[in-house]
Formats: structure tokens, sequence, C-alpha cells
């Protein structure tokens, strides 16, 4: 669990919700559901705004972790790329960051946490750096705690993830901003000059969201918060 407790693991965790925070959304005394939650890191972001979380995860050995970590949650085993059937329970908000990428089937991923979702989807995920709409399959180490539990994930585009959560939502935003880490790009016209992972945020929402730091459109230019 080494790769949970890394530098770059944390650093990556704080600017992530620290950007979420200044987004200014109606979260406080909602209910919601986790998932991807890995061992919880992001967790307490939602306890201290006083909703009623339900976490998820998909491996054995992190519900554990989550488990010993939060003994008065419900935490749940929930694979998005095989939900169990019966979950059909209903939140206000549904959070999935840093999940999205690690599935083989996203497609099926986001239509099942619309159906549990009652206004808002809030999604961080790994994207390709290309203007197109492409899924863009992809191999991961099974092995790593952190990674696909199925050993196959995905880099889709940001034009696809967008299209597909405008198929199950009424209104879907990107922030204006972008957080204070080198994996989330602000300038989308050009490539990164290295490899690294780029990522990009999406609020999916039932209503119109009166926010100025969010627009209904893919952002070629964005800045840091």
């Amino acid at each position: 669990m080494d790769v949970f407790h890394s530098y770059h693991y944390q650093r990556h965790n704080q600017r992530r919700q620290e950007h979420l925070a200044s987004l200014g959304l109606d979260i406080a005394n909602a209910t919601v559901l986790e998932v991807g939650a890995g061992i919880g890191d992001h967790t307490s972001f939602f306890l201290d705004r006083g909703c009623q979380v339900v976490t998820t995860e998909a491996r054995q050995e992190n519900l554990e972790i989550l488990r010993s970590r939060y003994p008065n949650l419900q935490v749940r085993h929930l694979d998005l790329d095989a939900p169990d059937p019966t979950f059909n329970e209903v939140f206000d908000i549904v959070y999935c960051y840093g999940l999205l990428y690690h599935l083989k089937q996203p497609t099926e991923a986001i239509e099942f946490m619309s159906r549990c979702c009652r206004q808002m989807l809030l999604l961080e995920t790994c994207v390709s750096f290309d203007e197109g709409e492409s899924i863009n399959p992809c191999g991961e180490l099974a092995a790593s705690p952190s990674q696909a539990i199925s050993g196959r994930g995905c880099r889709p585009t940001r034009r696809w993830v967008y299209n597909r959560l405008r198929e199950q939502f009424d209104f879907v935003y990107m922030p204006i901003t972008q957080p204070n880490h080198e994996e989330f790009p602000i300038d989308w016209s050009l490539p990164p000059s290295k490899e690294v992972l780029t990522r990009s945020i999406y609020i999916a929402s039932r209503q119109a969201l009166d926010n100025q730091l969010l627009v209904e459109e893919i952002p070629m230019k964005q800045q840091h918060h």
C-alpha cells in the first residue's frame, strides 16, 4: 500500500481536493456515493461537510483499510466494470475521481453512475491529448493496488467523456480552472513535451448550475485556480 502514502500521491490528492473546494459547488449535507475510493483518502472531504457517505471499492485489501479507517461508514464492494445489479440506491452526488480510466467498460460505468445520481456527478479522469472522440483501451498492472483490477483500462479523449456524460445528464460542465498540478494541463492546444499523464474534470448535473467557474463546453485554455 506504499503507493497511497507516497509524496506524489498525497500531493496529487491535495491539489485535486483544494480545486474541488474552490468551485463552490453545493455539496454540504448531501448524500454521496464515492466510487473507487481506494483507501479513503478523499472520503473525509465530504464527511467534514456534513455529508452522508457510502464509500465503495473493488479491491478486497482496500476495503479492509476503508473499514478500519471509517468504522461508522457504510463501506461496500463495488466493481464498476461489473456492478452489482441489486445496487439501486440513489444519491445526491456521485463522486468518481481517479477511477474511470482504470475501467475496461467506461460507458457502462457512466450509465451506472447516472442511475445512482440525483443531482451531480463529479468526475476526474486521465484523458488522451486529442480533440477527437476515442476511448483508447490500454493495459494496466492488475497486481498494483492503485491500478485496474482487471488489468485493462482506457485513456479516453475529453470529447469522448463529455459526450458520454451528455447522453446521461441534461447539463455537463467543465471548470475554467485546473488543479495546480503538472498532470492537469491548462493549454490543450500544446501536447505535453514529455510523457506524463493528463487529466480533466467534469461536473454533470440534472439542473443548470449558475457558476462562473463552469462552462458548458470543452475549453482549449484553462488556468490554475
